[in-house]
This record gives structure tokens, C-alpha cells and sequence, in this order.
């Protein structure tokens, strides 16, 4: 069992996360709010100098060097003047620790949730997408993970396995299932032979994103890893056949000012959503016993959560058979 048991933030309290940023020399005063954070702990927090964000990291994830190059590329992609919410650094220092915690603090900036209304702003996300794979591209993660079948789910499926939460009469379908997608996943990209594995954002969604003064920002690089540049789009195309063309079109018009594409890595997006959904069901299963997992997931633990995930993962296991949604080349 691991030290910090079950309750991993169970010690983390409103004091212990304002002693933190008095620690990091940012003299908080008493305004502390907790944001919307299931993986870590994140809480914006007033202080002489105004607002900051502090991220404290869930213990036993990731190594330190892991969330340093995390930092790291946060840093890199700002000095390239980037759109993206970089960690403070205190005497070169990123990576904080206060009362057995790790932590980064970063500068609060305020924003809109975005969305895809708008097919200027789909073009601008392109081309800072196309910018932040160019220098992706320069050089690889060393101890970041690879996207791959096992990273993203054969890990998450033998966590579900080992959970206990699934129902006991539908393991053996949550087992063929889950292999048949894996091979599909695996064999998508092994006929990608030669496509460019690039240091990624990772988890590009809309939640992931804010709108400032017109211009898509980045926040929560906790899931960058290396992999195919599609990772950072897909999630993005949102909508029915004809809205993801659309918006596909878009991004790319953006995205091809500033780098080629390659349009061969669009038979990915099904598996790639494939690995999504298996990975997601994994997560919560892995941190059930943390009390925010319970309270935001309360439907997990029955068997209509189950039976509906088996049939999500049959029809995926049909869209990642049939012939790609868009245009190849």
C-alpha cells in the first residue's frame, strides 16, 4: 500500500495550501479558492501581489523528472511566445515542496471557456498548434511516456481488471472487447509506418483551453507526452459527421501556414478515441478510493455504467473498422 494510502490529499488543508505559497515568498492572504481538479489538487489563491494558481501534484504519479520536463517544455513553449501558462520559477526552481506535497505555482490569467463557434479562432488554434509542434519536433521527451497501446490501454484495462468494480458477468466481454480494440489500435499504427512521434500537449480538449482577448491559450500540460501531432486535433473537431469536417478544415488551414501535415495520421482518430475511452473508465477505476472520484463519477460503481461502457466500446470497435470519417491526403 502505498504511504499516502487511499486519501492521498487527505492532509492537504486550506492552511497547508496558504503556507505553500507563503513558502514559494508570495505572502497569501486569506482568499483561496479550489478549482475544478480530479487527478491533482488546484486552488487559485489571493496574495499581496495579486492571484496565483497552485497546482499540487498527486503524489505517486509522476516523478520529478517527469513533471520537470513537463515544466520545462511549459517554459519552452512561452519562450517562443506561445499562448501557454507557464509554471513560476523561483531561483530556478519549478518544482516546490511544503508538508510532503510537490507543487508549481503559476500566474492566474483570466479567460472564457472556449469553444468552436468561431472559424477565425479554429484557424488561429491551428496555426499555434502547428507552432507548438515545429518545436515539439526539435527534440524528444526522456522520461515523459510515449503514446502507445499500453500506455494508454492495456495500463487503464488491467487497472479495471484488478478494480473489483467491474460487474464479474461481463468481464469476459470487457476482455474481448478490450483485446479486439488494442490489436485495431496496434495495427493502425503499424500501417503508419514512419509518421513523426513529436513532444505533444497530449489532453487537448476544450477544457484545456481559454479564450484571451480573441486568442486560444494552453493551460494543464500534466498529460504532454510524445506521440502523433492528430492527438493535439481530434478532440478538438467536436459535433456530428459534417460539424468535424468542418472544424478538421479549419484547424488544418490554420495549421498548414506553419507545417505539413500528414494526412495519413487521420485513420488514427478512431483508434485514438478508442484508447480514450478505455483509458477513462481505467482512471476512475484507479482512483476510486480517492472521495473526489465517488462524488464527481456516482454512477460508476453500478451495472448500468458497465453495461453502457461495453456498448460504447462495441460501437468504437465498429467506427475504428469502417473506412476513416475524412479524406486521406
Amino acid at each position: 500500500m502505498s504511504r499516502f494510502g487511499p486519501r492521498p490529499f487527505a492532509s492537504l488543508t486550506p492552511d497547508t495550501v496558504l503556507d505553500a505559497l507563503d513558502v514559494a515568498g508570495l505572502d497569501p492572504d486569506a482568499r483561496l479558492f479550489a478549482l475544478n481538479s480530479y487527478e491533482n489538487r488546484v486552488y487559485q489563491v489571493g496574495s499581496s501581489d495579486g492571484w496565483w494558481v497552485l497546482k499540487f501534484y498527486r503524489p505517486e504519479r509522476w516523478s520529478d523528472a517527469q513533471i520537470l520536463e513537463e515544466h520545462a517544455f511549459a517554459e519552452e513553449l512561452a519562450a517562443a511566445e506561445l499562448p501557454v501558462i507557464a509554471p513560476k520559477s523561483f531561483d530556478g526552481a519549478t518544482l516546490l515542496r511544503h508538508a510532503g506535497f510537490r507543487y508549481a505555482v503559476f500566474p492566474f490569467c483570466a479567460g472564457r471557456a472556449f469553444d468552436l463557434d468561431s472559424p477565425d479562432v479554429l484557424v488561429i488554434l491551428g496555426r499555434l498548434l502547428a507552432r507548438v509542434h515545429l518545436l515539439g519536433a526539435r527534440q524528444k521527451f526522456k522520461t515523459r511516456p510515449a503514446l502507445t497501446a499500453d500506455w494508454l490501454g492495456r495500463r487503464p484495462r488491467a487497472q479495471v481488471l484488478a478494480s473489483g468494480m467491474l460487474p464479474p458477468d461481463l468481464a469476459e466481454a470487457y476482455r474481448g472487447l478490450t483485446d479486439e480494440l488494442l490489436e485495431r489500435v496496434e495495427a493502425a499504427f503499424d500501417d503508419l509506418e514512419g509518421y513523426q512521434a513529436l513532444r505533444l500537449h497530449g489532453d487537448c480538449h476544450l477544457g484545456n483551453l481559454l479564450l484571451r482577448e480573441g486568442i486560444p491559450t494552453f493551460v494543464d500540460l500534466d498529460d504532454c507526452l510524445q506521440g502523433p501531432a492528430i492527438q493535439d486535433l481530434w478532440m478538438l473537431l467536436g459535433g456530428e459527421a459534417p460539424e468535424q469536417r468542418a472544424n478538421l478544415d479549419r484547424l488544418l488551414e490554420g495549421y498548414e501556414e506553419f507545417r505539413a501535415f500528414d494526412y495519413r495520421e487521420l485513420r488514427l482518430i478512431e483508434p485514438l478515441r478508442a484508447l480514450r475511452i478505455i483509458h477513462h473508465a481505467g482512471w476512475i477505476a484507479a482512483r476510486w478510493q480517492d472521495p473526489a472520484f465517488p462524488r464527481a463519477f456516482p454512477g460508476f460503481a453500478d451495472s448500468r455504467f458497465w453495461e453502457r461502457h461495453l456498448q460504447e466500446l462495441r460501437e468504437q470497435l465498429a467506427l475504428v473498422d469502417d473506412p476513416p470519417l475524412f479524406r486521406i491526403g
